[in-house]
């Protein structure tokens, strides 16, 4: 059976009645991370795209700066009542440990959460490792098609309609890598650690699409991964809206085929500059 949805059945009221029928929720499952055999979080997320999970997260978290840093990343012996391994538990081995501090090596998370720890907006605009590039560059049709092309490519969300979802978007516009979790923190961190695994990082001349609102915390991430462009569905926080505009990232929000909000960056878009 999938763990990405899982079949439960259920009471539906509709038109004064109600029936039994079975439906598909989305799965959340807990993930321990170790670091060289110590144990570093417990992550809620849904299972899939697991060793992207835990690389976009170490960087996220300061942990590592590039797919270099990890040595190896694997499942190791979580098992259930029946002695079967659950694939709930990922011990990673650094290249460097050394270089992690000891006050690091320990952090709470959850498909709620974001990058844990982090004090202020200051903080963060020191910890960018890679400038952002000046792309990429955006037309308002592109902006408000995207959400759309995003649903298509939703594949989990068609079935349950509990899932977050974040995107690549190419230079040219249109979607690349899509990564789904019942987290949006999680579905990030996912896009984030495949870009990286993948030999594609940092982000420079791309663009990040989200399904979810725009938080702190998913500005963070993409200006830590060099992202210039941070596109969500729904609205973005005050502190996200002053962390894109410090850190020069281009926050658009509400986007839909109607329109956009566009709070920062307004010259990655064209004919938004005033």
């Amino acid at each position: 059976m999938s763990r990405v949805t899982v079949r439960t059945p259920i009471r539906r009221y509709r038109d004064g009645a109600f029936t039994s029928r079975p439906d598909s929720v989305a799965g959340e499952e807990p993930l321990e991370i170790r670091l060289d055999g110590a144990p570093l979080s417990v992550t809620m997320r849904t299972p899939g795209a697991d060793i992207d999970l835990v690389h976009g997260l170490l960087h996220a978290e300061g942990l590592i700066t590039s797919a270099n840093d990890v040595r190896s990343a694997r499942y190791c012996n979580g098992t259930d009542e029946d002695g079967r391994n659950t694939y709930n538990v990922i011990d990673v081995e650094l290249v460097n440990p050394a270089a992690v501090a000891p006050t690091a090596r320990r952090f709470t998370t959850s498909s709620a959460c974001g990058v844990c720890g982090s004090e202020s907006v200051h903080a963060i605009t020191h910890r960018m490792r890679h400038p952002l590039g000046a792309g990429p560059h955006l037309s308002p049709a592109q902006l408000s098609a995207l959400p759309d092309e995003l649903r298509t490519r939703q594949k989990a969300f068609e079935r349950t309609g509990g899932l977050h979802a974040a995107a690549l978007v190419r230079p040219d516009g249109t979607l690349g890598a899509v990564r789904e979790d019942v987290g949006r923190h999680n579905a990030v961190d996912k896009i984030i650690g495949s870009s990286m695994l993948g030999g594609t990082f940092p982000l420079t001349d791309h663009a990040l699409l989200t399904s979810s609102r725009a938080s702190f915390e998913l500005v963070q991430k993409a200006l830590l991964a060099g992202i210039g462009m941070l596109v969500a569905v729904s609205a973005p926080s005050s502190l996200a809206v002053q962390l894109a505009t410090d850190g020069g990232l281009t926050l658009v929000g509400f986007t839909s085929t109607a329109g956009f909000n566009v709070y920062s960056g307004q010259q990655r878009i064209e004919g938004a500059t005033v």
